[in-house]
Protein backbone atom coordinates (compact mmCIF):
# COMPACT_ATOMS: atom_id res chain seq x y z
CA UNK A 1 0.00 0.00 0.00
CA UNK A 2 1.39 3.12 -0.73
CA UNK A 3 1.48 6.13 1.87
CA UNK A 4 -0.27 8.88 -0.29
CA UNK A 5 -3.19 7.26 -0.29
CA UNK A 6 -4.36 7.89 3.50
CA UNK A 7 -2.18 10.00 4.83
CA UNK A 8 -1.72 13.08 3.19
CA UNK A 9 -2.09 16.11 4.67
CA UNK A 10 -4.25 19.25 3.36
CA UNK A 11 -2.80 20.75 0.26
CA UNK A 12 -3.10 24.54 1.50
CA UNK A 13 -0.52 23.27 4.18
CA UNK A 14 -1.49 25.86 6.70
CA UNK A 15 -4.05 25.46 9.62
CA UNK A 16 -5.91 28.26 11.08
CA UNK A 17 -5.58 28.79 14.91
CA UNK A 18 -7.08 32.04 17.20
CA UNK A 19 -5.13 33.85 19.27
CA UNK A 20 -5.78 35.28 22.51
CA UNK A 21 -7.38 37.99 20.44
CA UNK A 22 -9.70 35.87 19.19
CA UNK A 23 -8.06 37.08 15.72
CA UNK A 24 -7.34 34.03 13.22
CA UNK A 25 -4.26 33.35 12.26
CA UNK A 26 -2.41 30.46 10.02
CA UNK A 27 0.09 28.10 10.57
CA UNK A 28 2.10 26.26 8.92
CA UNK A 29 1.47 22.21 8.45
CA UNK A 30 3.56 20.44 11.03
CA UNK A 31 5.45 17.00 10.54
CA UNK A 32 4.37 14.08 12.61
CA UNK A 33 5.87 10.90 10.86
CA UNK A 34 9.52 10.81 12.32
CA UNK A 35 8.26 13.25 15.42
CA UNK A 36 9.16 12.66 19.22
CA UNK A 37 6.59 13.86 21.05
CA UNK A 38 6.19 14.48 25.04
CA UNK A 39 2.74 12.95 25.79
CA UNK A 40 -0.26 12.44 23.21
CA UNK A 41 -3.96 13.22 24.34
CA UNK A 42 -6.62 11.52 22.69
CA UNK A 43 -10.24 11.99 21.80
CA UNK A 44 -12.28 9.04 23.04
CA UNK A 45 -15.28 8.47 20.62
CA UNK A 46 -14.41 8.19 17.21
CA UNK A 47 -10.79 7.93 18.14
CA UNK A 48 -10.19 5.14 20.66
CA UNK A 49 -13.50 3.85 20.49
CA UNK A 50 -16.97 3.68 18.31
CA UNK A 51 -19.73 4.43 20.28
CA UNK A 52 -21.30 5.98 17.26
CA UNK A 53 -24.25 3.46 17.56
CA UNK A 54 -25.20 4.42 21.17
CA UNK A 55 -24.95 8.08 20.43
CA UNK A 56 -27.47 8.49 17.63
CA UNK A 57 -29.87 5.94 20.23
CA UNK A 58 -29.48 8.14 22.96
CA UNK A 59 -29.73 11.32 20.97
CA UNK A 60 -32.53 10.18 18.47
CA UNK A 61 -34.72 9.21 21.82
CA UNK A 62 -33.82 13.18 23.28
CA UNK A 63 -35.08 14.47 19.77
CA UNK A 64 -38.15 12.68 19.82
CA UNK A 65 -38.98 13.72 23.33
CA UNK A 66 -38.75 17.20 22.63
CA UNK A 67 -40.01 17.06 19.26
CA UNK A 68 -36.86 18.42 17.68
CA UNK A 69 -35.63 17.91 14.60
CA UNK A 70 -31.80 15.63 14.95
CA UNK A 71 -30.34 16.99 11.77
CA UNK A 72 -28.22 19.13 14.14
CA UNK A 73 -26.18 15.91 15.00
CA UNK A 74 -24.15 16.03 12.07
CA UNK A 75 -22.12 18.65 13.35
CA UNK A 76 -22.33 18.30 16.81
CA UNK A 77 -19.98 15.81 17.35
CA UNK A 78 -17.58 16.22 19.62
CA UNK A 79 -18.96 18.67 21.15
CA UNK A 80 -19.92 18.66 25.06
CA UNK A 81 -23.75 17.80 25.21
CA UNK A 82 -24.37 20.31 27.75
CA UNK A 83 -23.76 22.89 25.15
CA UNK A 84 -25.50 21.24 22.52
CA UNK A 85 -28.67 21.21 24.99
CA UNK A 86 -27.90 24.56 25.97
CA UNK A 87 -28.50 25.63 22.05
CA UNK A 88 -31.30 24.17 21.39
CA UNK A 89 -33.87 24.00 24.50
CA UNK A 90 -35.06 27.27 26.39
CA UNK A 91 -32.75 28.17 29.21
CA UNK A 92 -35.79 27.61 31.96
CA UNK A 93 -35.79 23.62 30.13
CA UNK A 94 -31.94 23.05 30.13
CA UNK A 95 -31.54 21.40 33.48
CA UNK A 96 -34.29 18.60 32.50
CA UNK A 97 -33.01 18.44 29.23
CA UNK A 98 -29.73 18.00 30.04
CA UNK A 99 -30.79 15.26 33.12
CA UNK A 100 -32.35 13.37 30.14
CA UNK A 101 -29.81 12.65 27.69
CA UNK A 102 -27.20 12.52 30.42
CA UNK A 103 -29.49 9.19 31.55
CA UNK A 104 -29.98 8.25 28.20
CA UNK A 105 -26.58 7.73 27.34
CA UNK A 106 -25.24 6.50 30.48
CA UNK A 107 -27.54 3.48 29.96
CA UNK A 108 -27.23 3.00 26.36
CA UNK A 109 -23.79 1.09 26.36
CA UNK A 110 -24.42 -1.85 23.81
CA UNK A 111 -21.78 -2.23 20.72
CA UNK A 112 -19.38 0.02 22.06
CA UNK A 113 -15.89 -1.50 21.14
CA UNK A 114 -12.71 -0.35 20.85
CA UNK A 115 -11.30 1.08 17.67
CA UNK A 116 -8.89 -0.72 15.67
CA UNK A 117 -5.14 0.16 16.70
CA UNK A 118 -6.25 2.13 19.60
CA UNK A 119 -5.42 -0.59 22.71
CA UNK A 120 -1.95 -0.94 20.98
CA UNK A 121 -1.49 2.74 20.89
CA UNK A 122 -2.05 3.56 24.47
CA UNK A 123 -0.35 0.22 25.47
CA UNK A 124 2.82 1.27 23.90
CA UNK A 125 2.95 4.71 25.24
CA UNK A 126 4.11 5.32 28.76
CA UNK A 127 1.61 5.64 31.76
CA UNK A 128 2.89 8.85 32.22
CA UNK A 129 2.68 10.70 28.82
CA UNK A 130 -1.08 9.62 27.59
CA UNK A 131 -4.39 11.50 28.48
CA UNK A 132 -7.55 10.99 27.11
CA UNK A 133 -9.67 14.24 26.59
CA UNK A 134 -13.25 13.50 26.17
CA UNK A 135 -16.23 16.04 25.57
CA UNK A 136 -18.09 13.30 28.07
CA UNK A 137 -18.63 13.81 31.47
CA UNK A 138 -16.68 11.80 33.99
CA UNK A 139 -19.83 9.67 34.27
CA UNK A 140 -20.57 8.70 30.79
CA UNK A 141 -16.94 8.46 29.82
CA UNK A 142 -16.64 5.81 32.66
CA UNK A 143 -19.29 4.30 31.55
CA UNK A 144 -18.23 3.38 27.87
CA UNK A 145 -14.48 2.76 28.60
CA UNK A 146 -15.83 0.09 30.48
CA UNK A 147 -18.30 -1.22 27.95
CA UNK A 148 -15.82 -1.41 25.57
CA UNK A 149 -13.13 -2.65 27.26
CA UNK A 150 -10.36 -0.22 26.86
CA UNK A 151 -7.87 0.29 29.32
CA UNK A 152 -7.65 4.05 30.02
CA UNK A 153 -4.27 5.77 30.91
CA UNK A 154 -4.38 7.42 34.34
CA UNK A 155 -5.59 10.82 33.52
CA UNK A 156 -8.71 11.13 31.67
CA UNK A 157 -9.99 15.13 31.14
CA UNK A 158 -13.79 15.20 30.98
CA UNK A 159 -16.09 17.68 30.49
CA UNK A 160 -16.80 17.78 34.19
CA UNK A 161 -13.35 19.05 34.60
CA UNK A 162 -13.01 22.10 32.48
CA UNK A 163 -15.28 25.50 32.49
CA UNK A 164 -15.67 25.26 28.66
CA UNK A 165 -15.53 22.61 26.33
CA UNK A 166 -14.25 21.58 23.32
CA UNK A 167 -13.67 23.91 20.65
CA UNK A 168 -12.34 25.79 22.96
CA UNK A 169 -8.67 25.09 23.74
CA UNK A 170 -9.03 24.50 27.53
CA UNK A 171 -9.36 20.65 27.22
CA UNK A 172 -6.47 19.21 25.54
CA UNK A 173 -4.31 22.29 27.30
CA UNK A 174 -5.23 21.45 30.96
CA UNK A 175 -4.62 17.31 29.64
CA UNK A 176 -0.91 18.87 28.29
CA UNK A 177 -0.82 20.77 31.96
CA UNK A 178 -1.76 17.80 33.95
CA UNK A 179 0.66 15.30 32.65
CA UNK A 180 3.55 18.09 33.24
CA UNK A 181 3.95 19.21 29.55
CA UNK A 182 3.40 22.26 27.22
CA UNK A 183 0.89 21.83 24.73
CA UNK A 184 3.33 22.54 21.98
CA UNK A 185 5.17 19.71 22.82
CA UNK A 186 2.01 17.20 22.53
CA UNK A 187 0.24 15.47 20.15
CA UNK A 188 -3.41 15.17 19.65
CA UNK A 189 -5.07 12.58 18.27
CA UNK A 190 -8.74 13.60 17.18
CA UNK A 191 -11.62 12.64 14.93
CA UNK A 192 -13.85 15.74 15.11
CA UNK A 193 -13.37 19.22 13.99
CA UNK A 194 -14.17 21.05 17.26
CA UNK A 195 -11.70 19.04 18.72
CA UNK A 196 -9.09 19.33 16.74
CA UNK A 197 -9.72 23.29 16.84
CA UNK A 198 -9.13 22.95 20.10
CA UNK A 199 -5.88 21.41 19.90
CA UNK A 200 -4.85 23.97 17.22
CA UNK A 201 -6.01 26.82 19.40
CA UNK A 202 -3.92 25.37 22.50
CA UNK A 203 -0.92 24.96 20.28
CA UNK A 204 -0.79 21.16 19.89
CA UNK A 205 0.38 19.13 16.72
CA UNK A 206 -2.94 17.37 15.59
CA UNK A 207 -3.09 13.89 14.13
CA UNK A 208 -7.04 13.53 12.74
CA UNK A 209 -8.31 10.03 11.80
CA UNK A 210 -11.13 9.90 9.91
CA UNK A 211 -14.30 8.05 9.50
CA UNK A 212 -16.52 9.73 11.83
CA UNK A 213 -16.37 12.30 9.40
CA UNK A 214 -14.99 12.28 6.09
CA UNK A 215 -10.88 13.32 5.64
CA UNK A 216 -12.22 16.25 3.05
CA UNK A 217 -13.56 17.56 6.09
CA UNK A 218 -11.14 17.19 8.80
CA UNK A 219 -7.92 20.27 9.12
CA UNK A 220 -5.26 18.53 11.03
CA UNK A 221 -1.14 18.42 10.50
CA UNK A 222 -2.21 14.39 8.92
CA UNK A 223 -5.09 12.66 8.27
CA UNK A 224 -5.23 8.99 8.69
CA UNK A 225 -8.06 6.41 8.49
CA UNK A 226 -6.82 4.15 11.20
CA UNK A 227 -4.56 3.69 14.03
CA UNK A 228 -3.70 0.61 13.17
CA UNK A 229 -1.42 2.80 10.24
CA UNK A 230 1.02 3.76 12.63
CA UNK A 231 3.50 2.66 15.70
CA UNK A 232 3.61 5.05 18.96
CA UNK A 233 7.03 4.30 20.33
CA UNK A 234 8.31 5.34 23.84
CA UNK A 235 11.64 6.21 23.86
CA UNK A 236 13.82 8.12 26.32
CA UNK A 237 12.77 11.48 24.99
CA UNK A 238 9.28 10.91 24.62
CA UNK A 239 6.93 9.26 22.64
CA UNK A 240 7.83 9.03 18.67
CA UNK A 241 5.31 8.27 15.66
CA UNK A 242 6.13 6.44 12.58
CA UNK A 243 4.19 4.55 10.02
CA UNK A 244 4.29 0.75 10.09
CA UNK A 245 6.32 -1.22 8.44
CA UNK A 246 3.20 -3.14 6.34
CA UNK A 247 1.91 -0.06 5.34
CA UNK A 248 4.95 0.64 2.97
CA UNK A 249 4.76 0.23 -0.69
Amino acid sequence: MKDTASMTPLNDRTILVSEANAAEVSRPLRPVIGQTFDAVLFDMDGTLIDSTPAVLRSWLAWCSAYGLDPSFLDGAHGQPARDIVASLVPPEEFDAAFERIQRLEITEVDGITVLPGAAEALSAIGEYRKAIVTSCTRALASVRITASGLVPPRVVVTADDVKRGKPDPEPFALGARRLGFEPGRCLVVEDASAGLRSAHNAGCTTLAVAGTHPAVDLCADLIITSLIELEFSATASGIHIARRASQGG
